[in-house]
């Protein structure tokens, strides 16, 4: 009987927590986003303001639209593309804010697989 009272005070313990969401402290500012793609690190750096986000990767720069769904929820749109691909809308959600971090997960709109990544505000 203890034995189960304790899972059971286990569970709801567990079951209660709820990671940091601090979403609109990333709402607008200057980023730092870090992949590894083949082995080798890549990075890129955006600044974000309310309605816009310009990116710079590689020495080039690009700038979507940033329309906000909820606090968390955004969806970014690239206003320059050069192909189909670039023209699909991408959905960004914050899951969880740590410090000057925020781990998201992302998918182009309508599109079931879903990535993971991290952010680092530096401004």
């Amino acid at each position: 009987m203890k034995k189960t009272a304790l899972l059971l005070l286990s569970f709801l313990m567990i079951s209660c927590y709820e990671q940091e969401r601090k979403c609109a402290d990333f709402k607008t500012g200057k980023f730092e986003f870090s992949q590894e793609i083949d082995g080798k690190k890549h990075t890129s750096v955006f600044t974000r303001t309310a309605d816009l986000q310009i990116e710079t990767y590689n020495g080039k720069t690009d700038t979507a639209s940033v329309r906000w769904v909820n606090d968390c929820e955004f969806v970014l749109q690239k206003l320059h593309p050069k192909n189909m691909q670039e023209k699909k809308a991408i959905s960004m959600k914050i899951l969880f804010t740590q410090n000057n971090t925020y781990t998201f997960e992302y998918a182009f709109v309508g599109d079931a697989k879903k990535q993971r990544g991290t952010v680092t505000k530096i401004e």
